[in-house]
């Protein structure tokens, strides 16, 4: 795409110079001899550069930066000094300007200032493209979603839902916030910082989708006479090697007793998942240990030929206050990795089964949490 510049410089000796290079390097130029004549020019055209005198008659380079950037703070300004204002340069650096070079014009140090802001403003149109398709992907998600039957299940948390998504839409604004402002200063911890921001929420929104699915099907389950243990197997399975990449160990102890039985296998594998992941990502925290971990992980008899599933961790614990709310939708302790439906629903299939859910914890002490159920579901 072809860039436009605005040249900028009361000397017409220097600007027609400058108009012909710039042409030949492939630009469409527009010239101004001072900063009024400028400023109607690129209210007229809105060029994407502007490249600027400082000193000069009338409306000098540095008001003509600052009213430049408050009409259009995407245009990327390119400021000429002098060797005696260096002064004056750096205010134009402290106003947005994207670089300076100094007379006499050495055509190397110009080109690299035109690459600098050609590739700002490649960054900033890709920016713009990427959340324009995360916006299309939310519409398409959120269209899919409404058309699932299930998905009434998830209507009587409707305020939840649209409290989380605004909540993800806003940490996605910020983040590409804090991209724009390491695209503006050219400062790549901050775009790294939004990138991640972004990268993060972008994930949320995928994982709060595929809970939402989740949790529709958990509405309505498929009872099917199976062995309990295959559903553990399976999930321990699926996470062994996340745990011993962050060094945890997995003890498992399945005893004698437990018969097959009418339950919804697929159902319980998303229970024991989302147990296990918690688990694991407990060991995230700061206060966690960092040797010594564990996850103990049981299918057990139950009472009245019932069966129990414990999975158990040496993790930091949850405080009392964040246990009142646990099962409670949309609530979560993860930040831009958890979208609080995963414990809602594995209390739902529990639930679903006759059995019930017991959390205990305490800050320090682990976290378990025990899966009663009974031998026959309420349907059988």
């Amino acid at each position: 795409m072809e860039q436009t510049i605005l040249l900028v410089d009361d000397e017409p000796d220097l600007r027609d110079v400058l108009e012909i290079y710039l042409t030949e390097l492939g630009y469409s130029v527009y010239t101004a001899e001072n900063g009024e004549a400028a400023l109607q020019t690129f209210q007229r055209t809105v060029p994407s550069i502007v490249l600027s005198d400082i000193k000069m008659p009338g409306m000098d380079g540095i008001e003509l930066l600052r009213r430049i950037k408050t009409q259009a703070p995407a245009t990327e300004v390119i400021m000429i000094t002098g060797h005696g204002d260096m002064e004056l340069a750096i205010d134009s650096l402290k106003l947005q300007a994207t670089d300076f070079i100094t007379k006499p014009i050495n055509d190397d140090m110009l080109e690299v200032a035109l690459h600098r802001a050609e590739e700002r403003i490649a960054m900033r149109r890709q920016l713009k493209a990427y959340t324009d398709n995360l916006e299309q992907i939310a519409e398409e998600k959120t269209r899919q979603l409404l058309e699932v039957e299930n998905l009434a299940a998830v209507g009587r948390a409707a305020s939840e839902l649209a409290h989380t998504i605004k909540n993800i839409a806003g940490a996605l604004k910020g983040g590409i916030y804090v991209m724009q402002r390491g695209i503006e200063d050219d400062n790549r911890d901050y775009l790294m910082r939004g990138w991640g921001m972004v990268e993060g929420n972008v994930d949320k929104i995928k994982n709060l989708a595929m809970d939402l699915l989740d949790f529709g099907k958990s509405e309505h389950l498929n009872f099917q006479t199976d062995t309990p243990l295959r559903a553990l197997n399976e999930a321990l399975e699926l996470l062994r090697n996340r745990a011993e990449e962050n060094g945890i160990a997995f003890k498992v102890n399945t005893l004698e007793g437990v018969t097959p039985r009418r339950i919804d296998s697929e159902s319980l594998y998303r229970c024991l998942v989302n147990l296990i992941q918690n688990a694991i990502e407990a060991f995230d925290e700061e206060s966690a240990r960092q040797d010594g971990r564990e996850i103990v992980v049981e299918l057990l008899p139950g009472p009245d030929d019932g069966l129990v599933y414990k999975v158990c961790d040496n993790g930091p614990g949850i405080d009392t206050e964040t246990q009142k709310h646990i099962f409670k939708g949309f609530f979560s302790t993860k930040g831009t990795r958890g979208t609080g439906i995963g414990l809602m629903m594995t209390k739902r299939i529990v639930e679903r089964h006759g059995g019930r859910i017991v959390l205990a914890s305490g800050r320090g002490t682990g976290t378990c949490f025990t899966l009663h159920l009974p031998k026959n579901p309420p349907d059988s």
